[in-house]
């Protein structure tokens, strides 16, 4: 092991270790983000050639010139089907082809008629059909503005910030000659065939196009340090095809909100960036993250949204390169009483968020989601990139990790002692010490000697495992898998050619080039059960330091000028997670035939992960404030498609204290990836470590986790066909409450659960906001019924978790719960029916076998409840669907009741009274044992 990363292991095993910044660039120290973030606003060099626009049926294309370097552009525009405008800006004629991103769409976006509306030498007016919308492009200079009716919807380069740096030779002693020759050719050629020539065309521009030697000759840029050569610490990029930033601006009328753009550890309202640094997207090892701030952090899905009362819009900037995103607002600083007194004065000054995307190279594609509902851009989203991978139902209960579970004894012990405290959990996890010397794919032949025998212990109790795999390979010529994947040329290679090679855990180590289609397949091969040595049918995967992670690199990551066949780095970057997530999860699922769904956890992320499983927040600390940024910091994976998401509960470094960790435990239990973790160098913190009254805590709000699974699962077969966000801001449910739009200590379920955590040391009482102000809420614990559209004073104490089940709504859950998911298949339903003021409610109740893909053959159970004039009715809403389930209904309990002189239940096989209670006090009518199959159709009514 080299001094290197010795020196890196003794800097992560202290446990005072916190992030030093100076390890990573600011803007200014990323010499591309520095040029382009200097363009001054209102001195677009761009204007449109509107004598080269071309208009098919689908297609608009137009030429643009910079008129200062006579460059052009070609501007593609797409009209997309469900109220998408797609813009492509690339090069006309570059001296080699620029990155696009392949794999991220799900397909190529169908297209819908574009129509011209009028023309003129200032621009064109084109119709996108739906409800008056327009595109005016206008000419000089260039600008694209989306209007509805009389309103504009959005603007690019209105501020004039749009920039494409072209290729181009570099101007050394041996480029010039190169040019030189080039351009006396090109002369030549253009003197023989000057009859055929333009002269007008020629005197227009002042320059062909088409010849990138003549555009090198005449133009005189300025050759600024960073853009053939850039040096942060003691790395340097070659950079060998010079400057290729793209740029665009972006601006919004009328929104002062924009969410989205993670991963940062920041508010779920994103902030302006004026007096700092731009949000940064670029997937990098960030050991226990700052918080409340614009860095870059393990995943990157360059998507935001923007929402006022009148319309929620996203955009989509699809690109994988280092990107940089700056915010402004012409209302950012201002107080309450400020926008209060220009109320007053009547200020005509319409709020307007501008924003600007810059990336180091590839082009600028665009997808601008025009809403304008929350649900229609989740659905325009999901229609670009998929929706959320339907997990297997056990992945949803509770996971016990730590680096690391010592050896096998260890791991039964800890299972036995679940056991033993009446704590259900699915899911123990091992981490890199669980391998052989850090050889993935093996297992420590002295710690795991009997893997098999490890795993049947757990799949008798009809528990799991996750192991983990990491994308790093240790060089050595006795291990196989570098040997294969050396030999078949699939490691990514540095500039010179040569395999790279990296510091990571196992020491010196090879990177796969996971962007290879042969690699991916290859890759998936080895979680085949005649591969991958010990591995049974409930052994998992977990993907880390998959952004890449090379502990010796620049700013901790791959060098950007290593090559993935014909492309650098530095335009796949933040891809590469992606794709190690993905031919692993397809490894899962290829070795049980294409029959199970997988399970795979990812730490780096890109547009498109959702398709391939779940996601988390990374190395995180026992802090109250990183217990805090959970909330946003899963929301706003949640609005980008990502459900799958949760936090390390208890916090990976440090120690928490047990009240930390108790409250922890009840934030967790109700987001959606739900694993306590910690790192080796912490004490253990097994849930009954903390003396008899915590256990009981945390035992309470894990079997609390439990009883909601079935609405859970409900939660992910949704957010599986529509996009929408398992874990949801307010304002997704209440777009027209302003009081929703910045809230981010509270969210929702679905629409029908209310979550405000206790995340404050020593809280006596929380204050939750319930929106609608026509609706009610009732507390899940007392069942005691709450107006909404008020801010809410709780009293708490260390057992209260603020919980509200929405009136109006109808969810199922189980109450008997066992010691995993598993057992539970088969155990009855409690339905909690929560009436609204109408005295009407709602829900569904969805049931599979909970881990194969049969789903997508019908073989399921989809029901609806209604509840309206006294009667509670299931009906079929998958009637061609067949699948049958033992579960049945125990019992239901009406929330806002009166109570009935008698009830009746009506089935297929007759009719028959049940028995009833009623608690006047809270006005709960609770109906027992009507015993009717969870499958069937059938109606209770009170009479």
């Amino acid at each position: 092991m080299g001094p290197v990363l010795l020196l890196w292991l003794a800097v992560c095993l202290s446990g005072s270790w916190a992030v030093d910044k100076g390890n990573f660039k600011t803007c200014d120290q990323s010499a591309f983000c520095k040029r382009q973030r200097a363009m001054k606003p209102g001195e677009s060099p761009y204007r449109a050639l509107l004598e080269t626009m071309e208009l098919t049926n689908t297609r608009l294309t137009l030429q643009l010139i910079n008129d200062n370097n006579k460059v052009r552009l070609l501007l593609e525009l797409y009209r997309l089907q469900g109220n998408i405008t797609r813009v492509k800006i690339n090069e006309l004629k570059p001296l080699k082809p620029r990155y696009e991103v392949p794999d991220v769409l799900i397909r190529e976006p169908p297209t819908e008629p574009l129509s011209l509306l009028s023309q003129d030498e200032n621009g064109v007016v084109l119709s996108l059909g739906a409800e008056s919308q327009r595109v005016i492009v206008s000419a000089r200079p260039f600008r694209l503005d989306i209007v509805e009716g009389r309103d504009v919807l959005m603007s690019l380069n209105s501020r004039g910030l749009l920039g494409f740096e072209h290729l181009r030779m570099r101007k050394d002693t041996f480029s010039y000659k190169v040019t030189s020759t080039v351009a006396s050719v090109w002369d030549n050629i253009k003197r023989v065939f000057s009859s055929q020539a333009d002269p007008e065309a020629e005197n227009k521009e002042g320059t062909d196009p088409a010849n990138p030697a003549e555009t090198a000759k005449e133009e005189e840029e300025k050759v600024e340090d960073g853009m053939w050569e850039e040096t942060f610490k003691s790395h340097t990029d070659s950079k060998p095809s010079g400057p290729s930033a793209v740029s665009l601006d972006f601006s919004l009328p009328g929104v002062e909100h924009v969410y989205g753009i993670p991963e940062h550890a920041d508010t779920l309202k994103l902030k302006t960036t004026d007096s700092g640094d731009p949000y940064r997207l670029y997937n990098l090892d960030v050991f226990q993250y700052e918080l409340y701030n614009p860095m870059a952090l393990y995943g990157a899905v360059p998507v935001m949204l923007s929402h006022n009362a009148q319309r929620t819009m996203g955009i989509f900037w699809l690109n994988a390169a280092e990107t940089w995103v700056d915010i402004s607002s012409n209302t950012a600083g201002k107080t309450v009483f400020g926008k209060m007194l220009d109320y007053v004065q009547g200020s005509s000054e319409t709020p307007q968020t501008d924003v600007r995307w810059i990336s180091e190279s590839g082009i600028i594609d665009v997808f601008l989601m025009l809403g304008p509902t929350p649900r229609d851009v989740f659905s325009q989203y999901a229609s670009l990139t998929g929706t959320q991978a339907f997990p297997p139902l056990a992945s949803l209960g509770y996971h016990q990790c730590r680096w690391n579970y010592n050896d096998q004894e260890d791991v039964r012990s800890v299972d036995a002692g679940f056991d033993e405290h009446d704590i259900p959990y699915d899911f123990i996890w091992l981490d890199i010490e669980h391998t052989d010397g850090k050889r993935y794919f093996t297992w420590d032949p002295h710690k795991f000697a009997s893997p098999k025998e490890m795993l049947q212990g757990l799949l008798d109790k009809k528990r799991k495992m996750v192991a983990i795999v990491d994308p790093h390979i240790k060089v050595d010529t006795n291990y196989k898998i570098h040997n294969e994947i050396r030999s078949r040329g699939f490691y990514v290679k540095n500039k010179d050619g040569g395999d790279y090679e990296g510091w990571c855990w196992p020491g010196s180590a090879g990177y796969p080039d996971f962007t290879r289609p042969d690699m991916r397949a290859w890759w998936a091969s080895q979680f085949a059960y005649d591969q991958y040595e010990g591995a049974m049918e409930n052994l998992y995967t977990w993907n880390d330091m998959n952004e890449p992670s090379v502990f010796n690199g620049p700013e901790v990551t791959m060098h950007k000028d290593a090559m993935h066949e014909s492309w650098e780095h530095r335009d796949v970057h933040n891809l590469y997670g992606l794709y190690v997530h993905r031919a692993t999860a397809e490894g899962l699922v290829e070795r049980s035939g294409g029959v199970e769904r997988p399970f795979v956890l990812t730490r780096a992320f890109f547009a498109g992960s959702q398709r391939y499983g779940a996601v988390w927040t990374g190395d995180n600390a026992a802090e109250w404030d990183h217990l805090k940024i959970s909330i946003p910091m899963c929301l706003s994976l949640g609005l980008v498609g990502i459900s799958f998401c949760g936090a390390d509960v208890g916090g990976f470094f440090k120690s928490p204290s047990t009240e930390l960790l108790v409250r922890w435990y009840q934030t967790g239990a109700y987001q959606p990836f739900f694993r306590a973790h910690a790192h080796l160098d912490t004490p253990r913190r097994e849930p009954w470590l903390f003396g008899p009254e915590n256990t009981a805590l945390i035992r309470e709000v894990i079997r609390q986790r439990y009883t909601f699974l079935p609405y859970w699962y409900q939660l992910f077969y949704l957010a599986y066909h529509t996009g929408e966000p398992v874990m949801r801001p307010l304002w997704v449910e209440y777009p027209q409450d302003p009081a929703t739009f910045a809230l981010d200590d509270e969210f929702l379920l679905g629409r029908d659960l209310l979550v405000h955590p206790v995340t404050e040391e020593g809280a006596r009482g929380v204050t939750a906001y319930l929106p609608g102000k026509h609706e009610v809420w009732f507390d899940i614990h007392t069942f005691q019924k709450h107006n909404g559209g008020q801010n809410l004073y709780i009293p708490v104490t260390m057992s209260s978790i603020p919980v509200f089940q929405r009136g109006g709504s109808i969810i199922p859950r189980k109450l008997r719960v066992r010691r995993s998911s598993t057992c539970m298949e088969h155990d009855p339903y409690t339905l909690y029916v929560a009436l609204d003021n109408q005295r009407t409610a709602e829900g569904e109740l969805y049931i599979d076998d909970g881990h194969t893909f049969n789903y997508e053959k019908k073989e399921l159970i989809h029901r609806k409840f209604s509840f309206a004039n006294g009667v509670l009715s299931s009906v079929d809403l998958e009637p061609n669907a067949q699948f049958t389930t033992k579960s049945w209904v125990e019992r239901i309990i009406i929330l806002g009741a009166s109570k009935p002189s008698m009830v009746t239940l009506k089935t297929a096989d007759g009719e028959n009274q049940l028995e009833f209670d009623f608690d006047a006090s809270m006005s709960v009518l609770t109906i027992r044992k009507p015993g009717m199959n969870a499958g069937a159709d059938w109606t209770v009514t009170l009479q």
